[in-house]
């Protein structure tokens, strides 16, 4: 069975935004994207393990995504570039930890813990508007 969904895996702030300008350019597509921290490339696993914990829960709702949605997988660098707080993901768009799951243009956003609650992340992929945890700024 066919995708539903487009999937882009980047990596940076650059290359984050590139996949926002590509997606613009369809016809009422909704974007979700989630911020990890960068995978090791010998093992596979993130540095972080909230993220280590959150993705196969994230992953597993992808099917309740709205038809001809696009979602993001989006590293947001290694540890040490994370913990900076100039850091362009922190700067310019406000997050405060990963791993973050929002429905970008919405307030909605999932934090930490709240993207390893499976029923959290299904109502994200599926409601208009949902906060349960904090309205980005």
């Amino acid at each position: 069975m066919p995708q539903h969904y487009e999937e882009v895996h980047v990596r940076g702030y650059d290359a984050f935004r590139q996949a926002l300008t590509d997606s613009e350019g369809k016809k009422n597509v909704v974007v979700f994207t989630y911020f990890c921290g960068d995978r090791d490339t010998r093992t596979g696993a993130s540095w972080c393990p909230d993220c280590v914990r959150s993705e196969p829960v994230v992953r597993g709702q992808l099917g309740h995504l709205p038809e001809g949605s696009v979602f993001v997988c989006c590293e947001v660098g290694d540890r040490s570039f994370w913990k900076d707080a100039e850091n362009a993901f922190k700067k310019i768009l406000k997050l405060r930890a990963v791993p973050t799951l929002l429905r970008y243009g919405a307030p909605s956003m999932l934090v930490e813990d709240d993207c390893c609650k499976p029923d959290l992340v299904k109502m994200m992929f599926t409601q208009e508007d949902v906060s349960p945890t904090c309205v980005a700024g």
